[in-house]
């Protein structure tokens, strides 16, 4: 069926010169090889027990993050350019002691293990890590003020975002805040920085692709002035 479909997509770019055909037709080649290649991937027999240990003890369990970090290394292996780990519900207005004790619990081992992973096999000099969320948190209490029910309300204008492999300095901390977490006091970093700086880490240069849209020349940073973080580039 996939055949004759592509060979059908094939003459019809014949007859109508339209490369949107084509390009249409090299992406359903694209998605069949995703397809046939899933299996192979998420089989996890061939991992050795050492391996399974540096991820945790949800390794095995389809769904969590710690297999999720698993196949992200197996993914890596394969030259996929672009993975992406979504880990939900930090949002803790309420109950954060024991909520954000298993947020925590779910991620510390297997980022760890995804990290020693790569490092052993050479793959961390060329894969970069980028952890954070859309907002940081307060560092004063929410709500009612008890060991267990107190929570954190939204911090948009100070947050922490860490970063690892890929050629990014190893143990360095750039910026600081004020001895409240509340506001930044030195070597601010925007989110525009932070894109521009994750792009040419990928050896991307924002400045050079420009959209025009509204009116607007919109760059992969937005429309903000946004520069290179240098001080973390190893």
């Amino acid at each position: 069926m996939v055949n004759g479909v592509t060979k059908f997509n094939q003459l019809n770019h014949e007859r109508m010169r339209d490369d949107e055909i084509l390009a249409r037709s090299l992406q359903y080649e694209m998605a069949r090889r995703m397809q046939d290649s899933v299996p192979e991937l998420t089989n996890l027999k061939d991992e050795p027990k050492n391996i399974l240990d540096m991820y945790g003890p949800e390794v095995l369990q389809p769904g969590t993050f710690a297999n999720s970090c698993l196949l992200a290394r197996r993914m890596s292996e394969r030259g996929v350019r672009t993975i992406q780990i979504f880990h939900r519900g930090w949002d803790q207005h309420v109950n954060l002691p024991c909520h954000l004790s298993n947020q925590c619990s779910d991620v510390d081992h297997p980022i760890s293990g995804l990290i020693s992973d790569l490092k052993q096999r050479g793959l961390l000099e060329d894969t970069l890590i980028v952890c954070g969320g859309e907002f940081g948190r307060t560092s004063y209490c929410q709500g009612k003020l008890t060991e267990t029910t107190y929570g954190r309300d939204h911090h948009p204008g100070c947050f922490t975002v860490w970063m690892a492999g890929g050629g990014v300095k190893a143990g360095y901390t750039h910026g600081q805040t004020d001895g409240f977490g509340y506001d930044i006091v030195k070597d601010p970093v925007s989110v525009d920085d932070l894109n521009a700086t994750i792009l040419n880490l990928m050896g991307l240069d924002h400045t050079r692709l420009t959209v025009r849209n509204q009116g607007l020349d919109i760059k992969l940073t937005g429309v903000e002035p946004a520069k290179v973080v240098r001080d973390i580039i190893a």
